[in-house]
């Protein structure tokens, strides 16, 4: 079976296409057809980049999943984002990343700068109630 190769144009084109690919997928390599499934798996990529693109994750959110896929708590990201409340601070976005964060975090756990670079919201500061007390009493004293 030799599948004649067309461009995708449209839904009913890529549907096709994907059908195809599952008739094709157990193809001997080397074969018409192990080519024939290479350029239809192509053109499916090329189609779904341009139809249905993936977002590049938000930072925080690749660091949380990672730690969730790997196992990993607060304290096991010290070494990279530095003391455990630097962690807390990032982790809750009350703290961007900085650029020797994001190194550390590239190098030791194989994250991808080009996503850590990305920017993405942090939360607004709020002082704690201590804080909020010392600067209601120097008011006072003027």
């Amino acid at each position: 079976m030799m599948t004649t190769i067309r461009p995708i144009r449209n839904e009913e084109d890529y549907e096709t296409a994907l059908e195809e690919i599952e008739e094709l997928w157990v193809a001997e390599p080397g074969t018409q057809e192990a080519d024939c499934l290479d350029v239809l798996v192509m053109l499916v990529e090329a189609y779904e980049a341009e139809h249905y693109p993936i977002s590049t994750p938000d930072p925080i959110e690749l660091i949380l999943h990672v730690m969730e896929a790997r196992g990993l708590t607060r304290r096991d990201l010290e070494p990279y984002l530095g003391s455990r409340a630097r962690a807390s601070e990032v982790l809750n976005r009350r703290r961007p990343l900085s650029l020797e964060m994001i190194r550390k975090l590239q190098t030791g756990l194989g994250l991808p700068a080009d996503v850590l670079i990305q920017p993405y919201a942090l939360q607004p500061y709020s002082a704690s109630v201590g804080e909020q007390v010392r600067a209601l009493a120097g008011a006072n004293d003027d």
